[in-house]
């Protein structure tokens, strides 16, 4: 008995020395598992993009705008048809430059309110023509949003009448006075503003962007993505093309599409913008092929992929489906006005909607970026 004891107290005797004194092995340095850290420095992106893109952006559309201006001036001393055709062509092009900034509402232009003072539409022809007839009232208030811009001015050079001819025989009439008058300050509005905008990036508002260059909810990349793909849905996919197609309303609506009364540059301004947003994407340098830091980059950085193929490849893919669905209608108001079910739209409009969660879901959650605004369209 005292044999066993002896031995039981020996054993527990080596027992614990074992396990107080003995030291921990690490296992092999070859053993530990390899973590990649993923490093990708966002101010120069946030460079890229102010100096390349959003200011030489604006800067073209300042110059459009003084285009504009210029135009109307020469109608405004002879309203003929040959000086509406060369103001019409004038809106036009500013319209089609505004595509390329209208995705930029942060900063300066939230503050001027520049995105709803430019494009809200359809415009409100009663207001328009209660304003002209009273001669009274101020386009600064967000009141009169929906009568001022590119759809008013659509209204005032091409929905006035049927005809070029009788067009200019309202601004040659008794109503000339009051047109004239409406048109000037509409575009001095639009014109003060996009100047304002323009100017505030390149006194201030640049250094204050670049700066931010942080991962947080209130920094800049992560405000900017989120505003992207807000444009991109809401602006975009949804007011060029879902609501008047009725994908939100259950039946179609041709009058809600941007430059009703120009009813066959619809489907223009809706693929400016959608290569703006791909631009954007890719880093474009504004009308250049020359491409700098961007969310492509930034995801090749983080070799991130969908379903097994590299993302930043699935994004433009996608886009670039999508181009080519769109580009194969008819103009937007012939395809909803000329066909019921308008199926050729709906299915471009299905390709539009792809890019959506590519975006909205793969892509900030490859950033760790959290989305800040709530969807309401049940899509």
């Amino acid at each position: 008995m005292k044999r066993i004891l002896g031995m039981l107290l020996l054993l527990t005797l080596v027992w614990a020395c074992s396990s107080d004194n003995s030291p921990t092995v690490d296992p092999p340095e070859e053993s530990k598992p390899d973590v990649e850290e993923v490093s990708f420095a966002r101010g120069p992106m946030l460079i890229n993009w102010a100096d390349n893109i959003i200011i030489p952006s604006y800067e073209s559309f300042s110059e459009e705008m003084s285009g504009l201006t210029a135009s109307f001036e020469t109608f405004k001393t002879d309203a003929s048809t040959t000086n509406l055709v060369a103001f019409r062509e004038a809106w036009l092009s500013a319209y089609k430059s505004w595509q390329h900034v209208a995705l930029f509402e942060i900063g300066p232009a939230e503050i001027a309110d520049l995105r709803f003072s430019m494009n809200t539409y359809p415009t409100d022809t009663a207001k328009i023509e209660e304003h002209m007839a009273s001669g009274t009232y101020d386009l600064t208030l967000s009141s009169n949003r929906d009568a001022k811009g590119f759809p008013a001015l659509d209204y005032l050079i091409n929905g006035l009448e049927v005809g070029d001819q009788e067009i200019v025989s309202k601004y040659n009439g008794a109503d000339k006075d009051a047109l004239i008058a409406y048109v000037e300050t509409v575009l001095t509005d639009m014109k003060i503003r996009s100047d304002q905008v323009l100017a505030t990036w390149k006194d201030s508002y640049r250094a204050t962007f670049i700066a931010n260059d942080g991962a947080s909810a209130t920094a800049s990349v992560d405000r900017f993505v989120n505003d992207y793909i807000f444009y991109f849905e809401k602006f975009l996919r949804a007011g060029k093309m879902g609501i008047p197609l009725g994908v939100f309303s259950g039946s179609p609506l041709p009058e809600k599409v941007e430059a009703v009364y120009k009813g066959d540059i619809s489907k223009t301004l809706f693929l400016e913008g959608l290569q703006a947003v791909q631009d954007f994407f890719n880093g474009t340098h504004f009308s250049s092929s020359v491409s700098g830091e961007s969310l492509a980059s930034y995801l090749d950085a983080l070799n991130s992929v969908k379903d097994g193929e590299d993302l930043k490849a699935a994004i433009n893919d996608q886009l670039n489906a999508s181009r080519e669905m769109v580009g194969a209608l008819n103009t937007f108001r012939d395809e909803i006005e000329n066909n019921s079910p308008p199926t050729n739209m709906l299915l471009a409009y299905d390709e539009v909607q792809r890019i959506v969660p590519l975006l909205k879901v793969d892509m900030v959650s490859a950033m760790s970026i959290s989305i800040d605004f709530v969807d309401a369209d049940g899509d």
